[in-house]
This record gives C-alpha cells, structure tokens and sequence, in this order.
C-alpha cells in the first residue's frame, strides 16, 4: 500500500463516478486493486455524489449532486490539492498490470517540465510529434493539436489539476465538455502529451515505442448505461472466485443478458418520430 507521507502527496487517481452506477463499483475495485501496483507514489480517491463506497485502498470523496462538470469542477477545486490529477472513470477496468516505475517516471517528468495535459491512451485521431523522451520504452510524443481530434477527453490522462479544472464550464454534459472542450484547447493551443500505455479496448499504439516497452491495458465495460460484450471475461475471471465474487459475476451476466442499466432498469424504449410529433400536437 501506499506509504505514510507526512507531506501532501503530489499525484492523485481521481476516479469520477455517478451514483447510478454504483453497481460498477465492485468490479472496478476488484481488478484495479488486481493490477494496479500501490507503490505507485499517488494518492487513490473514489468520488461519488452522495452514496458511500467502500473500495479498497480509496479514499471516499463526495461531489454532492449536479450536472457532470459542475461535480467535477467542484471535486478538482474545493476537495483535491494534488497538484498533479490522473483522470479515470468506474467503467474502465484494468487487465493487464500497471508499472510503478512507468507511473512514477511520468509524475517526476511532469512536475519537472510543468507539463498540462498527458494523455495516456492511445487513439487515431490523435496525430502526434515525435520527441526524444522516452519512460520505460514508451515514447512521450507531442500532439498535433491542429490536425488532432478530442483534445478534450475523459480516457485516462494525467492532467495539472488547475488546468484541468479550467477545462470545467458550468452545467456541462460530458459529451458537450468533449465537444465544446476540444473547441476551446484547439483555440488555447496548450501543449498536449500522449503515451501509448494504456491500449484502451484494444487499441493500438501508434507512437514508435521501444520493443522492451510493457503495455498495460483496461476496457470500457458500459456504453448508453448498460454493460457490453467486453465485460464477458471479467465476469468468467469473477467466477473462479469467492462465494461472494460469483454471486456479483451472476449479477453481472443477468444485467448483461437482459441489458438492464446499472441501476437494474430496463432498457429504455425509444420512441419513433411519429410519436413524438404526434405528442406536440396533442399538448
């Protein structure tokens, strides 16, 4: 675990939740605490709105409710004092084993040259330029901001926190803050770093990393408030387990095989256009 520090840690792994989704939260905890190594040289916060969570190895943080950026806003400026903030949700779940020494590299590289913004996953519309850093065999390249897409995103990044919680604008979405926050970092044209660590589903890397570099990698397990294929393995990985961990990976196949969303519901039915002009009309 992480040791005892008599001065406020650096680097916090800020992982921004919703309460509707609580019924993720055991399986993150799981695999992260499976494949991540805690002597990783940051502080590990668990934020909900208003639910208490339990994960091991977390400190349980509380945004209180709101719109999505509000509660992040207000996470970044009135809870955390970290300089340095890794970004992650409670959907992404890890499967392949996170290096202290790449992490820990990368935090002393981006305090020592005051650096914004590093994307740690790997994505085709980022068109990147080559440096000559180097952290483990991964190559720290530099993003073409003009010719790239998603500037702003919510994959796992190590952000300065001030920087990131200007990136904040009240009563944003997370889709409309990806949008409209790619806008405004095109406009500002920051300094942007990207590093192929984290194959994201899969993804290739697309930087010219050294053979010796050891790829960590996690999966986004929900999509539209459901859970996807990809959640498969886990829930085989769950069923080797404990009585308790079976009983979840039974849960976690129920919701997938009857799509119910997190918070057990159906799913919802769309209504075609017809229904919905014919609903104006009727008001």
């Amino acid at each position: 675990m992480n040791s005892v520090q008599t001065q406020p840690l650096n680097v916090a792994l800020l992982v921004h939740t919703c309460d509707r989704y609580g019924f993720l939260y055991e399986g993150f905890g799981y695999f992260f605490n499976k494949y991540w190594d805690f002597n990783i040289d940051c502080k590990l916060y668990f934020a909900t709105e208003e639910l208490d969570a339990a994960v091991p190895g977390f400190t349980n943080i509380k945004s209180g409710k709101g719109e999505w950026a509000d509660r992040l806003h207000y996470l970044l400026t009135n809870v955390l004092h970290e300089e340095y903030v890794i970004y992650m949700q409670e959907d992404m779940w890890l499967n392949k084993a996170v290096s202290a020494q790449f992490m820990n590299q990368l935090f002393v590289l981006a305090n020592k040259n005051h650096l914004k913004q590093v994307k740690l996953t790997s994505s085709n519309v980022y068109k990147t330029h080559t440096t000559d850093l180097f952290i483990e065999g991964f190559q720290i390249a530099r993003l073409n901001n003009s010719a790239s897409g998603y500037l702003m995103s919510h994959q796992v990044t190590l952000w300065e926190r001030k920087f990131l919680a200007e990136q904040m604008r009240k009563g944003e979405h997370p889709w409309r803050n990806e949008r409209k926050g790619t806008k405004r970092l095109k406009k500002l044209n920051p300094e942007i770093y990207q590093v192929d660590y984290f194959a994201e589903n899969g993804q290739p890397a697309i930087n010219n990393n050294m053979p010796q570099a050891a790829y960590s990698e996690y999966h986004t397990v929900s999509a539209n408030s459901m859970l996807q294929a990809n959640t498969l393995p886990y829930i085989n990985e769950l069923n080797k387990g404990t009585a308790a961990e079976r009983t979840y990976a039974n849960e976690l196949l129920r919701h997938y095989q009857q799509q119910l969303t997190h918070d057990g519901k159906a799913k919802p039915r769309k209504e075609d256009l017809f229904k919905k002009i014919k609903k104006l009309f009727i008001k």
